[in-house]
């Protein structure tokens, strides 16, 4: 397999093939995301993705799933995808899953017939980066979306019978605005009833342009503490009306949780407040990475 530049995939895809069918993202605006910076958006040659699974079946005796990457993949048209399906079908008929990155705009520009043409061919699982559910946190990290566009986003993918797996970020509004980070992801966990919602704790590196507001003074972090804290109100407010598998088990995170909405949240919300009166069991911050 050919790759340009830094290669990103969500912890679940781990055992899984990747393959990058665009370089960087489309958007690449977010303040606090570094991932992409290195990398000027572009589609890669429909030609060169059928080269690079041709090899890979001629190195893999057995490839279960694969990952559609950089950042939103998904961005491309279904005429686009679907050579690059059709290919993975013909050359790698034991393949169960091919799962995709997307943002909440390349869902709604896409039709319903488009999502379950994706979903006949193989996309069990679109990847959504929310990273808040507050309208302000979302319009002050330049995210691109709105609230009202991502629920909508992952309802559309859920009603299509793809899964969709979402991701809310700890301590992206800072101490102004954590309380309202935590209510208003939690009641949107609520409204868009995900199938996986996983939660990271805010990293940043030297790329992020975040950094500056925080050296300039303009936003400060949250303490690991006030993270559990926010972590705790967003789960007192999620109450999907179907099963949402929740992970808080990120590199990034201070504590653990595993868990399933809104069966196991009592059970989550008293490993917080014990890792609260119990500060040594935090991940220390030099084991915290992207």
């Amino acid at each position: 397999m050919r790759y340009e530049g830094d290669i990103y995939r969500p912890p679940s895809e781990a055992y899984s093939l990747l393959v990058q069918v665009t370089i960087g993202c489309t958007h690449n605006s977010c303040t606090f995301c570094s991932m992409f910076k290195d990398k000027k958006f572009r589609v890669r040659n429909v030609n060169e993705v059928i080269e690079d699974l041709e090899n890979a079946r001629r190195m893999y005796r057995y490839v279960e799933r694969m990952f559609l990457c950089d950042g939103d993949a998904l961005c491309l048209s279904n005429r686009k995808l679907m050579v690059i399906l059709n290919k993975i079908e013909e050359l790698f008929p034991e393949t169960k899953r091919v799962n995709i990155y997307g943002n909440a705009i390349d869902v709604l520009h896409k039709t319903d017939e488009e999502l379950q043409e994706l979903r006949d061919h193989g996309v069990e699982m679109i990847y959504i980066g929310a990273e808040s559910g507050n309208d302000e946190v979302l319009k002050r990290v330049n995210k691109g979306s709105t609230r009202e566009e991502i629920i909508r986003a992952v309802k559309k993918i859920e009603d299509n019978g793809i899964m969709a797996s979402v991701t809310f970020i700890s301590g992206l509004g800072g101490k102004e605005l954590w309380r309202e980070h935590a209510v208003d992801s939690g009641t949107m966990i609520t409204e868009m009833n995900a199938s996986y919602v996983a939660l990271l704790t805010l990293v940043l590196d030297e790329r992020a342009p975040m950094l500056q507001e925080i050296r300039e003074g303009k936003m400060e972090l949250l303490s690991p503490v006030e993270v559990l804290e926010e972590t705790k109100l967003l789960l007192e407010n999620a109450n999907p009306s179907k099963q949402c598998v929740f992970r808080s088990n990120h590199a990034s995170n201070y504590v653990t949780l595993r868990g399933d909405l809104p069966k196991d949240k009592a059970a989550m919300i008293e490993k917080l407040d014990y890792a609260m009166n119990n500060t040594g069991m935090l991940k220390k911050e030099f084991m915290r990475m992207l």
